[in-house]
């Protein structure tokens, strides 16, 4: 009896980890470096635009809004290493990064202890670890699937984040 109710657990629990699996209508991408021989990597969701446009779709945030940075599960990012972030250190560590649209229609990349969060809801800017301002820029074409790139720089790297006609990103050194 022992082993019946054993195995029906294993059978249940293998079927909650494939639905979760399942669960996520959107592809999944990661992107990878190294810096000083550690790892840096952001993982995300991919929606993608089906016609529709990031104005329609970012542009219903209002000032202080949050985006979680792709779909599903929140986007989480990486460090085996600190890395500073302008005058903000993020330590090495394991956090969900989501954007959050300000006053003046810019954007910061929020940092997030809290990680795996599928969805909503979004976490509480006040409540979150570290904020960094990103740089804007217009993309040469529309880019149809949210795309989140790792990139070597001098001494440390970039997180370039596109969509459509967003194309925003935010350097880093390694400490």
């Amino acid at each position: 009896m022992k082993r019946l109710a054993m195995g029906v657990l294993s059978v249940l629990m293998v079927a909650s980890f494939a639905a979760v699996a399942l669960a996520q209508h959107n592809p999944r991408a990661t992107s990878t470096i190294t810096i000083k021989g550690k790892t840096v990597s952001v993982e995300y969701g991919r929606p993608s635009l089906k016609g529709r446009t990031t104005d329609e779709l970012l542009g219903k945030l209002k000032s202080g809004g949050i985006w979680r940075l792709g779909a599903d599960t929140s986007t989480t990012f990486k460090t085996g290493i600190d890395l500073a972030f302008g005058d903000v250190t993020i330590p090495a560590g394991e956090y969900s990064i989501w954007m959050q649209r300000q006053e003046d229609n810019s954007w910061k990349l929020l940092f997030d202890k809290k990680h795996g969060q599928w969805g909503e809801p979004t976490p509480d800017a006040s409540e979150c670890f570290a904020s960094v301002p990103l740089t804007e820029s217009k993309p040469a074409q529309s880019v149809e699937m949210v795309t989140l790139t790792l990139s070597k720089a001098s001494g440390g790297g970039k997180l370039k984040i596109e969509w459509g006609t967003l194309e925003a990103s935010a350097s880093f050194k390694a400490k």
